[in-house]
């Protein structure tokens, strides 16, 4: 199979909305240039979208962060319309920082034979999301070589960006 893009969470919410930041912001350009790079090369484009409830703030999440964020129909849940998206790219919504269909599928990818041969992650927010989903990748296909663009991602902080990268690196995860 070709490589797989998967883009972690580029929701308006925490590009500029209410968990946004100036980092969040920098990187949209990059991310879709990243995207259209994929696309052109017939490679496979997926997209993770952060998706809550109205019920948020009653939440385990929502009591450790009480910011509601990504509520389901709303325009911070929206990804970001700065970025291309391929007609064929699919939106997994996860509720939980690391996706549990994202982990599904690609078991189901690697039961039809179509294991990718490369995985990149690009996204938000490195030390949460990216993370917790670049780990889970590495779990479900250990052979399969792994990336992050540190370039396409932003942390709650420059420094916790940068802890998230270190420790990517530290479980076989390569950044550029």
């Amino acid at each position: 199979m070709k490589k797989l893009l998967i883009v972690v969470d580029m929701q308006n919410d925490f590009i500029d909305g209410a968990l946004g930041t100036a980092e969040a912001q920098a990187i949209v350009e990059n991310v879709d240039r990243k995207i259209r790079e994929y696309d052109e090369a017939g490679n496979l484009v997926i997209f993770t979208a952060d998706t809550h409830t109205e019920q948020y703030m009653e939440t385990q999440e929502g009591s450790n962060l009480p910011v509601p964020h990504c509520i389901r129909g709303t325009a911070g849940w929206e990804i970001s319309d700065k970025l291309f998206r391929p007609e064929d790219a699919p939106v997994i919504e996860k509720e939980t920082f690391g996706s549990k269909d994202l982990g599904i599928m690609l078991m189901e990818l690697e039961r039809a034979g179509e294991t990718p041969e490369a995985i990149e992650l690009v996204g938000l927010c490195t030390d949460i999301c990216v993370i917790s989903n670049a780990m889970l990748v590495k779990a479900f296909l250990p052979e399969v070589p792994v990336t992050v663009d540190s370039a396409c991602c932003a942390g709650v902080t420059p420094q916790s960006h940068e802890n998230a990268l270190e420790a990517m690196k530290m479980c076989q995860i390569k950044i550029v």
